[in-house]
């Protein structure tokens, strides 16, 4: 007894190969992408914006809102906060950087707020409006562990 013949017509057309003269799509990420970590604090009193190597040991280049401005309390301001990541990301394209990962951080802690201060948002709109891809955002403000006691007393502040 003989098998019937498979009839291979179910399974579609049969396929070929690319051809290499056919437009591919664009791809998405570049090859020689060079990346950085922007490490950003921004408290209610001023905005830190300091750039490392992909590790984060290497410094490559830092700012801050107090070397923008002249007055204390515009230390915080989105204005400042533009500014030294202007500054900043002029640095890291001269270098050879042009992708950045960035790591947004508020004071937190067990007595201190746990959202970022008005620069952070200015400082990262900057760097994709400068050029510089961004990747990832990560919120890495510390949290407490119930380590130290609040204070205030067992009533808490009486105002």
């Amino acid at each position: 007894m003989n098998p019937a013949p498979q009839n291979n017509s179910s399974r579609g057309p049969p396929r070929r190969k690319p051809d290499p003269n056919q437009s591919r799509p664009p791809q998405r990420f570049q090859k020689n992408m060079r990346w950085g970590i922007a490490h950003i604090y921004s408290s209610y009193n001023n905005t830190i914006i300091t750039i490392t190597d992909i590790t984060g040991t290497e410094t490559i280049a830092r700012s801050s809102g107090g070397q923008i401005v002249k007055a204390d309390r515009l230390e915080s301001s989105p204005s400042a906060a533009m500014g030294a990541a202007r500054k900043v990301a002029e640095i890291c394209k001269e270098k050879g950087i042009n992708g950045l990962y960035v790591r947004v951080r508020a004071k937190g802690g067990h007595n201190g707020p746990k959202t970022p201060g008005p620069g952070a948002q200015a400082a990262i709109r900057t760097f994709s409006r400068i050029g510089l891809r961004i990747g990832k955002i990560e919120e890495v403000t510390p949290e407490p562990h119930n380590g130290c006691r609040a204070k205030g007393g067992r009533r808490g502040r009486r105002v």
